[in-house]
């Protein structure tokens, strides 16, 4: 039998739903770090499901970093709804602080001209370790919105700004 007290305990680290927290707990016998490994694959099979769909609403978000550096991102939702959340808001702005921290020059692994010798991983902004917590990628921060969210959140652009840079 699974406790309430577990089941809270899981939704408050992965951000899903109750009944989704329950099946996972069930399916991975209480052990709490399977259930968010389940958790975490049903996500990424969710938004798989839910690329296909437009995503025109969201926000421009920008970071300056001490005056020198600065970062534009437009990250776009289904719906001006969710782009109004605190959690959309805070993925936007977290991604916004990646562009300026790591200077990606790609937006994913498809963007990079045929031919050109780099690391899709140093290069690519979805593909980049998160600077807050490594063990993730920008695509990874990406998807868990989709999962909470239920609609198609996709990074569009981005620019970076450095003084005196080309």
């Amino acid at each position: 039998m699974i406790s309430a007290a577990t089941v809270k305990e899981l939704r408050e680290r992965s951000g899903a739903g109750i009944m989704e927290c329950r099946n996972a707990l069930e399916q991975a016998s209480g052990n709490m770090d399977k259930a968010l490994e389940i958790l975490r694959e049903q996500g990424l099979a969710k938004a798989e499901k839910r690329a296909g769909r437009a995503a025109s609403q969201g926000m421009v978000e920008s970071y300056i970093h001490g005056g020198r550096i600065g970062a534009m991102v437009e990250v776009n939702c289904e719906t001006d709804f969710v782009g109004r959340t605190d959690d959309f808001r805070a993925l936007a702005h977290d991604i916004a602080m990646q562009v300026a921290a790591t200077s990606p020059l790609y937006l994913a692994e498809d963007d990079i001209p045929a031919g050109e010798q780099v690391d899709p991983k140093e290069v690519c902004l979805l593909l980049q370790p998160f600077i807050k917590d490594p063990s993730k990628t920008v695509k990874d921060l990406v998807n868990e919105i989709v999962s909470k969210t239920g609609e198609n959140v996709q990074v569009r652009r981005f620019a970076r700004f450095e003084l005196g840079g080309d």
